[in-house]
């Protein structure tokens, strides 16, 4: 057989593929579905790194599999092109950004092609196709018809360098995620959307998903939910009052003082009683500067004043307490103010010793015994074992941890029973909280992290928001009939310095009709934010081409839901926050059918990145980024997506390794000449490593166990070089389940056997469970937890088998010798441990 020439068989084959629709996606009526979808790519200038198709390789694999099991397969692709990265690359090469992106769309999908990817072209699409944007915009049109958008003056985060807001989410660290650039606040008109609303469904509905554990935390904790209480404290001689919002109202008889944020509202309306007023004008400058994170760094000094001159009531006890003005409170959070209780708060306790406050301690750990010391909030609920062993360290050091708590030397976070507390003293936190609430007239109260998203952008390369302002009869939606707003041709795009969109200057542009009145009227000039296009675009996939509505309802209800939707990690909190609160809108007004479901994907995955050379991550200042398309050149597509998936366990970060992909091309030169050997007969060897190994695609493909199945082809392939015969039949089967994973060579080979049609015409195939069983199995034998030999016996042999055979091997016995054997432990086929 001729040489194995990758270039030239990959080719041919993504030609032939592609010139009969081979993987077409058909809503097929008779056949189960399954929708396999991946973050489409944003197209940046540089193309693809190797990063990428880690995880479009993975979800092809999946379809392939899918396709082959008899399911009408849904696997598309396009492009998120919309947002900063291109106006920034535009500015920096001085070339349009319409221009640069349509170029960088173009080198995209030439390397996705050349990977093989089994992606249905026809459903690309791209977020800056009018076709596609004007239902973006259309979304936000019945968000705002719908009470969900609305413009509000926030403090925004506001990068100088980038001259534009950004969202807390695109803040990092306090700097902007894209340019690096320091974080400041600034005050401005914007556009928000009422994520809020959706807060508790956007929690309850994570348990009609099967996300993995981590990603259903990360959405909770963004989301940040508590119930607890909201408790008015009067202001000393005025109308005022201060609110605040406690999930402990049990400790309301330890609030020693409280504490506002910079940027609260009292501090204005009660300026004229502040005796340090310039004092504190001083701190909250100071304060303008600081990000939300370095504010609320647990591990930073406490900063603050105290407001003289004003004074609070405690409710419960009636006795006046101060009121101070600190950074670490935000404005954004709560009320923007707490009622400190610092004997159970850990920032309260470290600000009321730094500034000699009163501590009262109110709550006490049930027993001496139920206390571990001073932790972190987050560590504070252990088992009993870490209790015990605890409390016996500190008598062994002479530390009376409840002693402290008792006399307020040590803040103790847990709950127990309360003491200081008037006629709830001796109740326990639950039922005291109750009854408190009760007493004094609380209201139960649910508070989020979570805050309304601003979604206005000063930029020009994003969707233009489509509403119009009019002097008479305010804001008004663009007509759904004038959709989509298009995007004005401007010569220059660059960010102003007055921090309004370019948009502002197209005085053409700008200028329009009320769609009420009629009168005179001017545009919205903001544009969307990144984020915009890529909430919904799974539902256009479904129908691409639709012009009428956002996609049909019958082709949304055969698609939905997403079956599977893998992606990076840093976007399973915000962009999959984002996609379902858009879609649960969606949902609600009807656009979206009731059979998909109250949840766009059923299941959701994320994948490790890639790595440069000693574990660092790839970026073009470092110089260490990998084209694919030098090593497609280099070595063939079919060994490029072998490696990706053998490189190691799927979820996790790994350092690109270029021996590893040679390895990988010596395996694949082995499956060619292993089809020299196609007879018609085969070793039981043969048949009973393809039916393990058909096993082992078959189970661990569908857990992303990709590495484990590659290596699995590696031993039967060497078995087949070793015994130089394999049956037709068997030969065929391997090349299916091999496909997946290498497309090209897998179709060649299977059309040198002989076969008209394509080889993912076939069906999965199946293997023989007796065949897979292992006749001889090795067993660790362990005395008293220590391996001491292994044994090789007959799989399935019982217990009492293997303790004799143990007994009976000189390595085992002399530790056996004059020795009791108290039990032993037995894990089937696997370990024997004897306790002597």
């Amino acid at each position: 057989m001729d040489n194995y020439d990758p270039l030239q068989l990959e080719a041919k084959w993504q030609t032939t593929w592609q010139k009969n629709q081979q993987f077409k996606a058909l809503e097929d009526p008779t056949k189960e579905k399954f929708y396999g979808l991946v973050e489409f790519p944003y197209p940046s200038g540089d193309g693809l790194h190797v990063g990428h198709p880690r995880s479009y390789t993975a979800m092809d694999i999946i379809s392939h599999f899918k396709r082959y099991c008899g399911y009408s397969v849904l696997y598309p692709i396009g492009f998120d092109s919309f947002g900063l990265p291109a106006e920034n690359f535009a500015i920096k090469k001085g070339v349009h950004p319409a221009i640069i992106t349509q170029k960088n769309i173009v080198n995209f999908t030439k390397q996705l092609k050349s990977l093989g990817m089994s992606f249905d072209w026809e459903r690309s699409f791209s977020t800056t196709d009018p076709a596609y944007y004007k239902w973006t915009q259309w979304i936000f049109v019945q968000m705002y018809k719908k009470g969900l958008a609305y413009k509000s003056k926030q403090t925004i985060n506001w990068c100088p360098a980038c001259k534009i807001g950004l969202a807390n989410e695109e803040v990092v660290s306090g700097a902007c995620e894209r340019c690096g650039g320091k974080v400041i606040k600034k005050e401005k008109s914007q556009w928000m959307l009422k994520i809020t609303k959706y807060a508790d469904r956007l929690i309850d509905d994570l348990d009609q998903t099967e996300y993995l554990e981590k990603i259903k935390t990360q959405q909770k904790n963004w989301i940040g939910r508590s119930e607890g209480a909201e408790i008015n404290f009067e202001i000393k001689n005025s109308v005022e009052k201060l609110s605040v919002f406690t999930t402990r109202p049990d400790t309301i008889y330890g609030a020693t003082y409280m504490v506002i944020s910079p940027e609260h509202k009292l501090i204005d309306l009660l300026s004229d009683k502040i005796e340090n007023l310039e004092e504190v004008k001083k701190y909250i400058n100071q304060a303008a500067k600081k990000s939300d994170l370095e504010r609320t760094d647990l591990a930073k000094d406490k900063t603050g004043f105290e407001l003289k001159g004003i004074s609070a009531i405690n409710p419960a006890t009636k006795k006046e307490i101060p009121v101070w003005i600190a950074d670490y409170v935000l404005a954004s959070y709560g009320t923007g103010a707490i009622m400190a209780v610092p004997a159970h708060d850990e920032r309260d306790f470290e600000f009321a010793k730094k500034f000699s406050l009163n501590i009262i301690n109110v709550v006490l750990p049930s027993s001496p015994g139920g206390v571990t010391g001073y932790v972190s909030p987050e560590t504070y609920i252990l088992g009993a074992k870490t209790y015990s062993e605890s409390v016996k360290r500190n008598k062994q050091q002479g530390i009376d941890v409840y002693g402290e708590i008792k006399n307020s030397e040590r803040c103790y976070f847990g709950k127990g029973q309360l003491v200081n507390s008037g006629k709830f003293d001796g109740l326990d936190s639950d039922e005291a909280g109750e009854k408190i609430i009760n007493k004094f007239g609380f209201v139960k109260k649910k508070n989020y992290k979570l805050r309304d998203w601003v979604f206005s952008r000063q930029r020009y390369w994003g969707e233009p928001i489509p509403m119009i302002y009019c002097s008479k009869c305010g804001w008004q939606p663009v007509p759904e009939k004038d959709l989509p707003v298009l995007l004005p041709e401007v010569e220059k795009y660059e960010p102003t310095d007055d921090g309004e969109s370019p948009l502002s200057k197209v005085k053409d542009w700008v200028k329009t009709t009320c769609p009420k009145c009629h009168g005179k009227a001017k545009r919205e000039t903001d544009v969307m934010p990144n984020w915009a296009g890529s909430n919904w675009y799974f539902l256009r996939y479904c129908d691409p081409k639709n012009n009428q509505e956002l996609a049909d309802k019958k082709k949304l209800a055969y698609w939905g839901p997403v079956d599977w939707y893998n992606g990076g990690m840093e976007h399973t909190t915000l962009h999959l926050l984002y996609s379902r609160f858009v879609y649960k809108f969606l949902y609600d007004i009807k656009v979206v059918p009731k059979k998909w479901g109250i949840e766009p994907y059923k299941k959701r995955t994320s994948h490790g990145m890639i790595l440069g050379k000693g574990g660092i991550k790839m970026s073009k200042s470092k110089g260490n980024v990998i084209n694919p398309d030098k090593i497609v050149a280099e070595y063939g597509a079919d060994t490029f997506r072998l490696y990706e998936m053998f490189m190691g366990p799927f979820d996790q970060a790994i350092p690109w390794d270029a021996q590893g992909i040679v390895g990988v091309k010596r395996f694949l030169d082995k499956v060619w000449e292993c089809a020299n050997y196609v007879s018609e007969l085969e070793s039981e060897d043969v048949t009973r490593e393809l039916h393990k190994t058909i096993k082992k695609a078959t189970g661990d493909l569908l857990k992303m166990g990709f590495n484990t199945v590659v290596a699995q082809f590696m031993i039967f392939i060497n078995l087949v070089n070793k015994e130089k015969s394999i049956s037709q039949d068997s030969w065929q089967k391997f090349l299916i389940i091999l496909s997946p994973f290498a497309p090209h060579i897998s179709e060649e080979l299977y059309k040198k056997m002989g076969n008209k049609d394509s080889i993912f015409n076939n069906s999965w195939p199946e293997y023989d469970e007796k065949l897979v069983k292992e006749s001889e199995v090795k067993i660790a034998i362990q005395v008293n937890g220590k391996v001491r030999a292994t044994l090789l016996l007959p799989a399935n042999s019982s217990e009492a088998t293997v303790l004799e055979a143990a007994q009976a091997d000189s390595n085992i016995s002399r530790y056996l010798e004059a020795q009791e054997i108290k039990k032993t432990i037995y894990i089937q086929d696997r370990l024997l441990n004897i306790v002597v």
